[in-house]
């Protein structure tokens, strides 16, 4: 049924991971934003005093980076378990840089023996059609850009990059074979975005990002390349709305972005309710991906039910129930399946 469904939709062939990144960076997301010349971290004094029960500290850091030769700095936040050994962690992309947040249920992740670094989006650069401030300010000085130049979610990426320089730094705390990037719908797509261009991301997560993240472009029933383009074009490059109403001449589909994670892993995860992510798309992009992943996606030959959870294989994933939200359950799905394969 999935293999049948997926003919249909007449998506091109799987390439190279190299041919595929220029791809995508050409026509869609614009380039990866290089590695700065020099950064530097300065940490605070432990911001809650016996956080999570003394089970944890939590750290505000800064950022300190020089890019073509012009200092640029960002705050993230480190919550860590007070256990002497390293842990495996998360870096979670998210929209506040609350501890716990609303998308961040800290001192669940700190209980299953995790750490979390949490980087506001917008403490990078804006949500906007503006490119004179932050990260955008430093790359682009006048605002303006080229047709494949860089848009908000490569630059997003490129702080969660940075965030997994300063756990490298640090090994006594991180393991940095346990790295795993993660967000929630353009943050998903962030993600997955980061975890293709830095392969020291060894798992990737991706909840609910739907159009231009884990979903199918070709026959989708939810969000498309027009709507996404008019309400938020600066996400991606110029050249990217060249496929508004032209889904079909893209030279790629979403399944280049998930298959250039391989052969490292990657979990989607999907909301029954949330039709404009279309869950049926983003379990087909599973299937076609599959190919280039050692172990593949391994599902029943049918459209998942909300529940149900496809974790056997190096690509998981799960639905369920409920609407657009980064929920406890999610997070739950994701130390699952992040627990399943760290053991192997």
């Amino acid at each position: 049924m999935l293999l049948e469904e997926l003919k249909t939709r007449n998506i091109p062939e799987l390439k190279s991971r190299e041919e595929m990144l220029e791809i995508i960076q050409n026509e869609e997301y614009g380039r990866s934003v290089p590695p700065p010349e020099k950064v530097t971290f300065t940490v605070a004094e432990e911001l809650v005093e016996r956080f999570c029960a003394s089970k944890a500290t939590l750290h505000k850091i800064i950022a300190e980076c020089v890019i073509n030769g012009k200092e640029f700095s960002f705050p993230f936040y480190a919550a860590v378990p007070t256990e002497k050994k390293k842990h495996p962690f998360f870096v979670h992309i998210n929209f506040r840089d609350d501890n716990p947040d609303r998308y961040q249920p800290t001192e669940e992740i700190i209980d299953n023996g995790f750490a979390v670094l949490t980087v506001c989006y917008t403490d990078v650069t804006s949500d906007d059609d503006d490119f004179t401030n932050g990260l955008a300010g430093v790359l682009f000085p006048d605002g303006k850009r080229n047709a494949d130049d860089s848009g908000k979610i490569a630059m997003w990426a490129w702080a969660a990059s940075r965030v997994l320089d300063y756990a490298e730094q640090n090994e006594e705390w991180f393991d940095l074979e346990k790295s795993i990037v993660c967000g929630h719908s353009r943050l998903g797509k962030t993600a997955l975005f980061a975890a293709a261009f830095d392969e020291r991301f060894k798992f990737s997560y991706s909840n609910d990002s739907g159009c231009s993240g884990a979903a199918l472009a070709r026959g989708t029933t939810g969000e498309d390349v027009e709507a996404i383009c008019d309400r938020f074009p600066f996400w991606f490059c110029e050249n990217y709305k060249k496929y508004v109403q032209n889904e079909s001449n893209m030279p790629f589909d979403q399944h280049y972005l998930v298959a250039s994670i391989a052969p490292r892993y990657v979990l989607i995860g999907s909301a029954k309710e949330d039709a404009w992510a279309d869950p049926k798309s983003e379990q087909l992009c599973c299937v076609a991906a599959s190919p280039v992943f050692k172990n593949g996606f391994e599902c029943e030959d049918r459209y998942a039910e909300a529940g149900d959870e496809f974790f056997k294989g190096d690509i998981g994933y799960h639905l369920r129930k409920g609407t657009h939200y980064f929920s406890r359950e999610d997070w739950q799905k994701l130390i699952k399946f992040a627990e399943e394969k760290i053991k192997n």
